[in-house]
């Protein structure tokens, strides 16, 4: 028996779960129900990622603490976890006492083993919000190429990499001051350390440890690259911060990305203290296995600086780490902004099956780092096509048969007796064994197909025989009979292997088929026999219109209209006045200067423009009804205002974030409001 300690990647609790923490917590879910069934003693925890400045931001920005403000997204977790059927035994928080224990605990253990050096660092200070500014928080001209509004740390148009007190008229963009250099002691991880080389050398090279295409990027940063060093690591951060003290240097904290691996064992520990299990003992255990699932996008933390922490702080390094890519929709990147984005959230309220999507991306999943698509059309036909029209379908055709006809008594399978039983027998047996290890190494897609493969052959079998013919003729009553039999031995079978894709249909088949549960691999040498209990419908088809809504296509623009009136909307004729309003309506409104970063033309739209804004550190993608008045490439870098509280807009192009204001009738034409020059994006408009 395996003891199997599981992770996923920490989402960051600053808004609720999206698509990609769906994917991968399905991906884990299902290898963690795999090993369950094989009789292994699983440990499948998670945890929020609940520190940093942009929680503590965000917080300040909504008038709250940045707990209570962790607090409200991780209220609605469960409602996706328990949504999806994601089998986690604990789920807990990095702002928690076990967290704050081990983070300080392997911060000192590090320091002891001479790991942890201080050294003096000049960064920007905002003197008007009185903190150091990350790279983030920075913009300005490029050094290189002279490019305007660029980040702290690379300039998009030329490519080149800077220090943030590198860039040109620098400018923070929480307050559009001017940043002041000062300077500040942090604490390095001495990751180029040579102990610490020699080590992730050792470590990446273990068989099987990595994907080989994760181990070798791996390796291409611990190898030194033009003479260069593995760099150290900062792992502090100064007040203020939303984060864990560093022991004995007031006014420092750990950064985020040091405490929140931690926050893997944080839950362990939790999960043990609420189950009564000895946590060091289970971490000291060499059978025990450590493994995380986590996204392409954080390896370099999990491959490089996450074990060596491990390592020398005293604790368990990880046995494995699985990659995978991201999800995007009908091949573009998942961008909420852009209207790609697949809201679990809004998936479950729309009442889909969870099942569909498990499935759906336990299909197109394999050991490999690739990006995988979510397909509106293909995820119903291959919705409907495998688990309605094959899987399913099999039991929907004999159930009746046995209940109605038989008194739901199944005979015992016998082989080669009908429905050729013996074949499918055989090829479910050499299946199995392959399915197994498919699993086994996170091939669900070819799983998938094997499975379905054998759906296809039983479904031949039973159009071959015509139980609906053979009922019939009282004369054919026994091979009905067996025919029925067989189907639903075989239906039992494939129930088995789809259980870890497919938990709930799964617990519903097998209560009316009498399985014992919690399901079992062994189960599968266990043929069918007794009585069954009454087939209830097992899964519906997806409708083509629950695909639109869950994307939510709005009707089509109604003449008059500005599709949501991005741009403001102009009446005929001279306007009358609106009804008075008192200053605390007005208030109400958060309008604020924005800059047009691009414009462009919507296609299949003669109104509309496609603007993305800069509202100081935050784009925002809004559509305009002002195409006849001006060229794209005139707005470009202009100054306008913008309502910033306004309730996003789902439209049939994207999302629009925001209502660009404008003046107007239909006489004299439309006229953007601007702001005067030296207004800054994302000052407020009072």
């Amino acid at each position: 028996m395996r003891r199997l300690f599981v992770t996923t990647a920490l989402p960051y609790a600053n808004g609720p779960f999206h698509i990609g923490h769906i994917m991968e917590y399905i991906q884990a879910d299902v290898w963690v129900r795999f090993q369950r069934m094989q009789g292994h003693e699983v440990h499948f925890v998670g945890a929020d990622d609940a520190h940093g400045a942009p929680i503590m931001l965000k917080a300040e920005a909504e008038g709250l603490t940045p707990e209570q403000l962790v607090a409200r997204i991780t209220a609605d977790r469960p409602r996706h976890l328990n949504g999806f059927h994601i089998s986690f035994d604990n789920w807990h928080s990095t702002d928690s006492a076990e967290n704050v224990e081990l983070s300080q605990n392997i911060y000192r253990a590090l320091s002891a083993a001479g790991l942890v050096r201080r050294e003096p660092v000049e960064q920007f200070f905002d003197p008007v919000k009185g903190m150091f500014l990350a790279d983030r928080y920075v913009k300005g001209e490029c050094p290189k190429c002279g490019a305007k509004d660029q980040y702290g740390d690379a300039c998009e148009v030329c490519g080149s990499v800077y220090a943030p007190t590198e860039l040109r008229e620098p400018r923070s963009t929480l307050t559009g001051a001017t940043p002041v250099r000062r300077v500040s002691d942090h604490y390095f991880f001495r990751l180029s350390d040579p102990r610490c080389v020699a080590f992730l050398r050792e470590w990446l090279a273990t068989p099987g440890r990595l994907q080989p295409q994760v181990a070798n990027k791996a390796r291409e940063w611990l190898e030194a690259k033009g003479g260069e060093p593995l760099a150290d690591w900062d792992i502090s951060r100064d007040a203020p911060y939303f984060g864990i003290p560093i022991p004995d240097a007031p006014g420092k904290y750990l950064y985020v990305w040091l405490d929140a691996p931690i926050g893997y064992l944080a839950s362990l520990k939790h999960y043990c203290a609420r189950t009564g299990r000895d946590f060091q003992a289970l971490l000291a255990d060499p059978r025990t296995e450590q493994i995380h699932f986590i996204g392409k996008d954080i390896i370099y933390f999990h491959t490089l600086f996450w074990p060596a922490m491990l390592r020398f702080s005293g604790h368990k390094v990880p046995d494995h780490v699985w990659v995978h890519g991201f999800i995007t929709v009908s091949g573009a990147k998942m961008s909420k902004s852009r209207g790609t984005g697949l809201s679990p959230l809004r998936y479950l309220e729309l009442g889909m099956n969870p099942e569909w999507l498990r499935y759906y991306i336990a299909a197109k999943l394999n050991a490999n780092v690739e990006d995988l698509d979510f397909n509106p059309d293909d995820f119903i036909a291959r919705v409907n096509s495998d688990l309605v029209g094959k899987y399913v379908n099999i039991a929907s055709r004999a159930a009746g048969f046995i209940t109605k006809r038989f008194g739901g008594e199944v005979l015992p399978v016998e082989a080669g007796r009908s429905a050729g039983t013996a074949a499918w027998l055989a090829l479910a047996e050499a299946a199995g064994e392959r399915i197994r290890g498919h699993y086994e190494e996170r091939e669900f897609g070819k799983a998938m197909r094997e499975i379905m493969e054998l759906a296809d052959r039983m479904n031949e079998a039973i159009d071959r025989e015509k139980p609906w013919e053979l009922a019939k003729d009282p004369a054919q009553s026994r091979r009905l009979h067996e025919v029925c039999s067989d189907c639903l031995e075989a239906f039992r079978r494939l129930t088995l292997l789809l259980a870890p894709v497919l938990p709930h249909t799964a617990g519903r088949a097998a209560a009316m088929l009498g399985l014992p549960l919690p399901l079992r691999w062994s189960q599968l040498r266990e043929p069918l026999s007794g009585r069954i209990q009454p087939y209830e419908h097992l899964m519906q088809r997806v409708d083509p219109k629950q695909l639109e809504a869950l994307f939510e296509l709005p009707a089509p623009e109604k003449p008059g209209t500005a599709a949501a009136a991005p741009a403001a909307a102009q009446a005929p004729g001279t306007p009358r006045a609106a009804a008075r309003i008192g200053i605390e309506d007005f208030a109400k409104l958060d309008l604020r200067v924005a800059k047009v970063l691009t414009a462009e033309a919507v296609e299949g739209s003669s109104k509309l423009l496609r603007l993305t804004l800069d509202l100081g550190g935050e784009e925002r993608q809004v559509f305009s009804g002002i195409r006849a008045a001006y060229e794209p490439q005139a707005l470009v870098g202009r100054l306008v205002i913008v309502v910033a509280n306004l309730e996003p807009r789902r439209m049939r192009f994207g999302v629009s974030e925001g209502m660009v204001l404008c003046a107007g009738d239909d006489t004299s034409g439309i006229y953007l409001l601007s702001a005067d020059s030296g207004a800054a994006p994302g000052m407020r408009v009072t």
